[in-house]
């Protein structure tokens, strides 16, 4: 009896104990309504439910990141509300009104849908969806093209909330024609890797000049939204199979590579960003990698945290009491130089009215929005020092209004009386909050959800339903019907499967023990050109009713065709795009195909993140088992069977066998009424080819066309009349002088000018550019493609995979002008600039620089390393180098013309020029070494700082022939480590005509560097001319070597840069010698302190 009284009073102590605790509760959520309702909701407008920037009620602006943080604070409150029983309906107020705040989004963005439509296409600024409206009725504002409205961050920052919320069970996509629509925003942020946007603070480039650049966190919040959407049904648990929206796997990975490429630098002139704090942390925990997310986060902590907050990024002029409101854009080109004080002015303006970036160095206002964010992100990541730290830090610079009511300022700015002494001492000095008692959503937004995380009411489970910030195998299992992301996998195993073309194929190929499968054999399974897969996703996310078409006829890459389909009651597997047969020339080399297919596996086990491993469908062709290929083919394909290649996991066996631990996706949205009849073609075995061989070694019997001595180019056929060229090709039996005299008649008269037998020039040229390729007569074959105006499938996408690793590129012919490329290109504009800079003066350079382009994007992919050193790829100066290469004998190949290579060996070229100076350093002459790296543009990895680092010692400048750096305003507008000035350098060296002068400038750059640094006392007396500087050192070399002074340089070339005769030593006392002109540095400075060591 005693027992069970004493266990009644424990319950009865339990249960007054949890309802103590659920009245605190309560009472700390009923706190943050209040704080919510008077702060946020009271601004909502009835009408579209979207919030203002400010909280002034005339203010009718309203912007899409700002309202998605308010809709996500009025949620989470809603998520803590659903934890108690009686919340008096503020639980369904609070996520109503954040469902009708996203909606108000969503119907703005939907009267815009031909905006969504072009941008498919072309990913330009103007085709851009408004990312700015009227408060009240969802109009756009600000139409003008000086407002960046291309910030693909909001887009995907929306599309993630998106799914966070329909998560926790709100609804928020009601029709057929809305998720159509959103299917479509995926399509408009799955290409944020190479589409430069204005960002996060809507000004592009730190410039604010206008321009858009690539934006590390525009990247990674695209990567979380594409991870988030990836077989997401936006109908919610009621939902049915045609609501899940798609990713493509393979513009997601792009993203993904890119974005770790980029960290932690932001862009290209930005050097870090606070916004990159929010992607690598909450919102979108885009990045899982410990070291990197720590190397981020440290370094935007030690470049931009101050005591009231964190700046933007450096040189940032937003809101300084310097910048001028009257216009949009800054003009850095406005600063000149006043030589009488040193001070840095614009004409007639006083230096504190000036707006060059220079006046906001060390002056830049501190957001303390970005204190919130670190405690966030110390509570989700469970680090207690961090959140108390900035905790501490936050609340010391809380204000208090008129009504005694805390709230946090937008920002802090230094005070004009104050500037100097901030720029001497940065900190020193008591920043202003921001005037008046204006207070932006977006702060009160993020704040408010901070505050409810303190206190402990709001969990990070309830805040990140999708589970973002855990790694993506440790997240909730996903519905199995369609692909998820599961990260990295460390003993992932390729399945490969061997497909014959025909069954002739088959019993031929089992003879050497290779067991493959015919299209027939694996019935009912089919084999699907990847081109069929590409019609079937045209029609994902298609309305008629909107004006959108489906998903834009890109190709699906190998990330894409490595998954089991499940089509219209098929099931599905597609080959690769590497075996699509392409109208341009590189898919006809046999050997290039095989490593094509070795690049692809090793792609696959490096960037496979779904769940299932990938099957690889490797489809043997009858033209890949001829000749001299056979071998090769026959050792790759018996190296398969053993389950290691290369160093990666392969499984070869039946497709059946392989099909449970596959990666499955259900195409369920061409299941409806509108497309029941819609057909596939699948592929078929293929025995109507005529079997010309017994075995693998024989080669196709092809007459080979006897060659007689010709003219070695087309151009000794100019001189001939048309009649005459034709009456020629009648009777010509090489190969080589038809090419020649159908490219001189087709450029005179036309691809519709009929030959003697009545057959168009065109036709025929095509026809001879088949049979040369079977042949392997290379070089007819790419005079006889460029005629034809050839250009390869994949070359936009490899030039943005060159660009995005950083690399600018040029197009032109060695000694000719050049087009550079510092941004994504469509298709037909990397057409005109080929045909237009290469060729007029070396036709066939028109396509083999297009052969290098894909080239170089796979190297600078899998091999990054081999671009160290490399900012600008010059093509014509590449295959001047290749040329110089090929002079040498190189791999002893019996050719005569680079011209000649199949493109295999092309490959094979660029990669021996890249890493030949390093691979045989000991068997290659220094001259050999010189002209290489010149010509690859190969400068060591801090030479960009010792140029920097000259300029600061220069008042006039440098000179390079007719290129001109001037100090002013290059130290102003730039930092050291700022790309924009490593392209500047770039810029000043690129009209050097030889490589090996070029290696010389840079050796020159070095030298002066460490003597400026050895010497800090010592600087050029105004302008620092490299022409004379080289001259005067070559001129020394001379008279020490009894040489008289001569046009040819040679012999200089050739020394050695390290010894007491080398270039460095001749190269130093000619810098020397400029150092120490001008009579005031000759006073000043004794020959005693100027050394070397």
């Amino acid at each position: 009896m005693t027992n069970r009284t004493t266990d009644n009073d424990s319950d009865v102590l339990f249960d007054e104990s949890r309802r103590v605790r659920q009245e605190d509760t309560i009472q700390i959520l009923n706190k943050h309504y209040k704080f919510v309702k008077e702060r946020l909701l009271t601004y909502q407008s009835p009408a579209t439910g979207l919030f203002p920037r400010v909280d002034d009620p005339k203010s009718v602006e309203t912007h899409v990141r700002d309202n998605v943080y308010c809709a996500v604070a009025l949620w989470a409150l809603r998520q803590a509300y659903k934890r108690i029983d009686s919340d008096l309906g503020r639980s369904y107020e609070l996520g109503q009104s954040a469902v009708k705040c996203m909606r108000g989004i969503l119907y703005c963005w939907m009267r815009q849908c031909q905006k969504i439509e072009d941008f498919k296409s072309n990913q330009i600024p103007e085709n851009a969806i408004y990312s700015k409206f009227h408060l009240h009725t969802g109009d756009p504002l600000d139409g003008t093209p000086e407002y960046g409205h291309l910030q693909l961050d909001a887009v995907s920052l929306y599309l993630l909330y998106m799914v966070q919320m329909i998560d926790s069970k709100l609804q928020l996509v009601y029709t057929t024609e809305e998720v159509s629509f959103i299917q479509n925003l995926v399509y408009y942020i799955e290409r944020t890797y190479r589409t430069p946007d204005f960002g996060m603070w809507e000004r592009g480039s730190k410039y604010n000049n206008g321009s858009p650049e690539l934006h590390a966190s525009s990247i990674g919040l695209t990567k979380a939204a594409l991870e988030a959407m990836n077989g997401f049904n936006v109908f919610g648990i009621e939902g049915t199979n045609w609501s899940v929206i798609y990713v493509d796997i393979d513009a997601h990975n792009r993203n993904r590579t890119i974005f770790e490429t980029l960290l932690p630098r932001e862009s290209s002139s930005k050097n870090t960003d606070a916004a990159l704090l929010c992607v690598v942390g909450f919102p979108a925990f885009s990045m899982h990698d410990n070291f990197l997310v720590e190397k981020t986060v440290c370094k935007c902590v030690r470049k931009l945290r101050g005591r009231y907050g964190f700046k933007r990024f450096l040189r940032d002029g937003a809101f300084t009491v310097l910048e001028d409101t009257s216009r949009k854009y800054y003009h850095p080109s406005e600063i000149k130089i006043d030589r009488n004080n040193g001070a840095h002015v614009l004409p007639h303006i006083p230096i504190d009215q000036a707006t060059p970036m220079v006046n906001f160095d060390g002056i830049e206002c501190e957001w303390p929005i970005w204190f919130v964010y670190m405690i966030i992100n110390g509570i989700f990541l469970n680090k207690r020092e961090q959140v108390e730290e900035y905790k501490q830090a936050l609340e010391s610079i809380l204000m208090k209004d008129s009504k005694g009511e805390i709230y946090m300022p937008h920002y802090y700015y230094v005070p004009r009386d104050y500037l100097e002494d901030e720029r001497k001492t940065p900190g020193s000095t008591e920043k202003r909050p921001m005037p008046g008692e204006v207070r932006h959503l977006w702060d009160q937004a993020v704040y408010a959800i901070c505050q409810m995380m303190l206190d402990d009411v709001l969990k990070v489970a309830e805040l990140d339903p999708i589970r973002r910030y855990l790694r993506p195998s440790e997240r909730p299992k996903p519905n199995q019907r369609y692909s998820a992301f599961q990260g990295y996998v460390s003993d992932l195993a390729v399945q490969v499967v061997l497909v014959s073309e025909s069954v002739r194929l088959q019993q031929l190929l089992a003879t050497y023990g290779i067991r493959t499968q015919t299209p027939h054999q694996i019935e009912p399974i089919q084999i699907w050109p990847p081109s069929e897969l590409v019609k079937a996703y045209s029609y994902l996310g298609a309305s008629p009713k909107l004006g959108l078409t489906g998903r834009p006829l890109r190709p699906i890459g190998v990330l894409g065709t490595s998954k089991i389909y499940k089509i219209m009651g098929k099931t599905v597997l597609c080959y690769p795009i590497t075996f699509e047969i392409s109208d341009f020339y590189m898919s006809q080399d046999m050997h290039l195909l095989l490593d094509d297919i070795k690049s692809d596996l090793v792609f696959l086990s490096k960037c496979w993140k779904l769940h299932g491993r990938p099957i690889y469908v490797l489809l043997i062709r009858e033209e890949m088992a001829r000749g001299e290929n056979a071998m090769n083919m026959l050792t790759m394909l018996a190296a398969f069977k053993h389950g290691e290649f290369e160093n990666m996991r392969l499984q070869v066996g039946r497709l059946q066998s392989m099909i449970s631990s596959g990666c499955i996706e259900h195409l369920d949205f061409l299941d409806t009424e509108d497309l029941k009849e819609l057909q596939f073609v699948a592929y078929a075995d293929d025995d109507t080819k005529s079997f010309l061989y017994k075995s693998l070694t024989d080669v196709s019997q092809i007459v080979l066309m006897p060659s007689e001595e010709s003219p070695s180019s087309f151009r000794d056929f100019e001189k001939h009349s048309t009649q005459e060229l034709t009456a020629l090709t009648a009777d010509c039996d090489s190969v080589e002088v038809m090419s020649n005299l159908l490219f001189v008649i087709r450029q005179r008269e036309g691809p519709n000018f009929r030959l003697t037998d009545g057959t168009y020039v065109d036709n025929q040229i095509e026809k001879l550019t088949r049979h040369a390729a079977k042949t392997r007569k290379w070089s007819v074959v790419r005079l006889c493609s460029s005629a034809l105006s050839k250009v390869v499938d994949s070359l936009a996408p490899s030039l943005a995979g060159l660009l995005v690793k950083g690399r600018h590129i040029t197009i032109g012919v060695f000694g000719k002008s050049e087009y550079e490329i510092s941004e994504p290109i469509r298709p037909n504009e990397a057409k005109e600039i080929l045909y237009s800079y290469c060729f007029p003066y070396e036709p066939q350079e028109a396509v083999l620089q297009q052969e290098m382009i894909i080239h170089l994007a796979t190297y600078c992919y899998t091999e990054p390393q081999l671009f160290d050193g490399i900012l600008k790829v010059r093509l014509g100066w590449f295959v001047q180098a290749m040329k110089i290469e090929l002079q040498n004998r190189f791999m002893d190949l019996p050719v005569h013309s680079l011209f000649s290579l199949s493109p295999y060996e092309v490959k094979q070229l660029i990669y021996y020029v890249l890493t030949c100076n390093q691979a045989e350093a000991e068997t290659r002459t220094i001259y050999q070494k010189r002209i290489l790296d010149g010509a690859l543009n190969r400068v060591p990895l801090d030479f960009y700082e010792c140029v920097w680092h000259i300029l600061e010692r220069t008042p006039g400048g440098i000179k390079c022939g007719a290129n001109f750096l001037p100090q002013q305003p290059t130290l102003y507008d730039m930092t050291m480590y700022e790309l924009k000035f490593s392209l500047k350098v770039e810029e000043m060296l690129s009209r050097i005509a030889l490589p090996e002068y070029r290696q010389i400038v840079v050796e020159l750059f070095m030298v002066a560097s460490m003597i400026l640094r050895r010497n800090p006392e010592l600087q050029f007396a105004d302008q620092l001319d490299i022409e004379k500087v080289i001259m005067e050192a070559f001129e020394l070399y001379a008279k020490d070597n009894g040489l008289k002074p001569s046009a040819d340089m040679m012999p200089f070339y050739s020394l050695p840069a390290i010894g007491k005769n080398g270039t460095v030593a001749y190269l130093a006392r000619a810098c020397f010698n400029s150092l120490l002109t001008g009579d005031i540095l000759k006073q000043s400075v004794s020959n005693e302190s100027c050394r070397l060591s």
